[in-house]
């Protein structure tokens, strides 16, 4: 496939990145012809200099053969007008675009046939909401991502050594969680992957991802780990889009307060809020933290747009009594700086935006792809076809030619979950959930589901 990306910020980069280790020709356009070389030394890629939105520099980055553009520049404005002209001297089939400001989100309409011609829109501070939302859902689980409209998610938990499934093979897990459609896809231990089946034994210690139908994650967690209570008091460290985004969305449910050192800001977001407490201050300030009573916050959230900021705040909440703290991390680098058993939780936008992309770049009816542990592994859901080059449909799944490591986990069968067995039949318009251990295995499973 033919990809043109525009901006070469830390997104753009990422996806570069992350999509020319899969025999795609990519063309990434930046004004900025240090970071091009750099990303051009790095990468097996094209780069053109210039300004996203001139002709004549998209027809030097060969724009009327691209399949697609990545509009990811820092300008929403850039995005919008580069998918317009492409659109219009072009005819790019398919058109995605970072947006970000609430105007432009709050107006999709703008988006529809007769409008600006974006056929995705990605959000990366939404996305980040609706992740932190998800978990929020789950106390104690390390990753929450929904497949089948929600009916289904893939959720991962450290095993704790009081949990009832330490040390029990998983044919001995299922018998405790018997009635419940839970499949653990994976296992992640002392940073190596294990391929689980049913004489794998768990550990203390381990990361477990398991897929299971939305009202039965709680019952799963509690198996597996002393089930958290639920969050009630929370502290956001920068109110910034993302925190103030984040606590407007909470604030009718949460205790929420919100510390920023920007005197307008704090005046904007409190006006803004309704019921949440804004504080004029510096999250990295101990005493400031002890006189809002850290040692009893369920959630300390650190949102601010500094990433030594966030590592720090975080840190310091922690050692202070929070109960769990997670950590934005806009430079995937520092992850591993972190220590997880102080900073529970760290996230990363441009993970979670490549997911979406992703999504689309895929061979096949995709509906969702997740980019997990790094970038290293995958999850998807795919649709099963009969039109498909190899299709499974007809097919029991021990007949399936699948790579070890690709990890079947549910099926959604006219609105039914389904746990998949070696002897379950895949049917026309099935939506196949399944764990991918290694990038390298995408191709085998793309060759299955690729629409002729």
């Amino acid at each position: 496939m033919n990809i043109l990306i525009l901006g070469a910020g830390r997104t753009g980069s990422s996806v570069a990145a992350a999509l020319s280790s899969e025999q795609n020709d990519i063309v990434v356009v930046d004004k900025n012809p240090d970071i091009l070389r750099d990303l051009r030394d790095r990468l097996d890629i094209g780069g053109v200099v210039g300004n996203a939105v001139h002709p004549t520099i998209l027809r030097r980055a060969n724009a009327a053969e691209a399949d697609m553009v990545i509009a990811v520049t820092n300008r929403d404005e850039t995005n919008l007008l580069a998918c317009q002209i492409l659109n219009t001297l072009f005819g790019t089939a398919k058109k995605i675009a970072r947006v970000r400001a609430p105007d432009f989100l709050n107006n999709m309409e703008l988006f529809s046939d007769r409008g600006i011609p974006v056929d995705v829109v990605i959000s990366p501070e939404q996305i980040v909401m609706e992740y932190i939302m998800h978990l929020m859902e789950h106390p104690g689980a390390l990753y929450v991502s929904d497949f089948a409209n929600g009916k289904v998610r893939l959720v991962s938990v450290l095993v704790a050594s009081r949990g009832l499934m330490v040390n029990k093979q998983i044919k001995q897990v299922r018998e405790i969680l018997t009635g419940l459609k839970i499949r653990i896809v994976a296992i992640f231990r002392t940073g190596g992957a294990i391929i689980p089946n049913g004489s794998t034994v768990i550990h203390d210690g381990d990361e477990v991802f398991f897929v299971a139908p939305r009202e039965e994650i709680q019952a799963v967690m509690s198996a597996m780990q002393k089930l958290e209570p639920c969050y009630k008091r929370v502290i956001i460290a920068g109110g910034g889009h993302i925190g103030k985004c984040l606590a407007g969305e909470l604030e009718h449910k949460y205790q929420i307060k919100i510390i920023e050192k920007d005197q307008d800001r704090v005046k904007n977001v409190a006006n803004e809020l309704e019921r949440c407490t804004v504080i004029y201050g510096d999250c990295t300030d101990q005493e400031l933290l002890l006189e809002e009573q850290i040692d009893s916050t369920d959630l300390f959230c650190a949102m601010t747009n500094d990433d030594g900021i966030n590592i720090i705040s975080a840190t310091l909440a922690k050692q202070l009594g929070a109960k769990k703290v997670m950590c934005l991390l806009n430079h995937a680098a520092y992850e591993k700086l972190i220590d997880k058993n102080i900073i529970h939780i760290s996230i990363i936008p441009e993970y979670a935006t490549i997911g979406k992309i992703l999504k689309h770049v895929r061979k096949g009816d995709m509906r969702q792809v997740y980019s997990l542990r790094s970038g290293r592994a995958e999850a998807m859901e795919v649709i099963a076809h009969s039109k498909q080059k190899q299709s499974v449909v007809g097919l029991r799944v021990d007949q399936v030619k699948l790579p070890e490591g690709v990890v079947m986990g549910a099926l959604m069968r006219d609105d039914q979950i389904l746990l998949i067995h070696h002897d379950t039949v895949f049917q026309e318009g099935d939506h196949v959930v399944m764990f991918l251990m290694e990038k390298k295995l995408i191709p085998s499973v793309e060759q299955l589901f690729k629409v002729k």
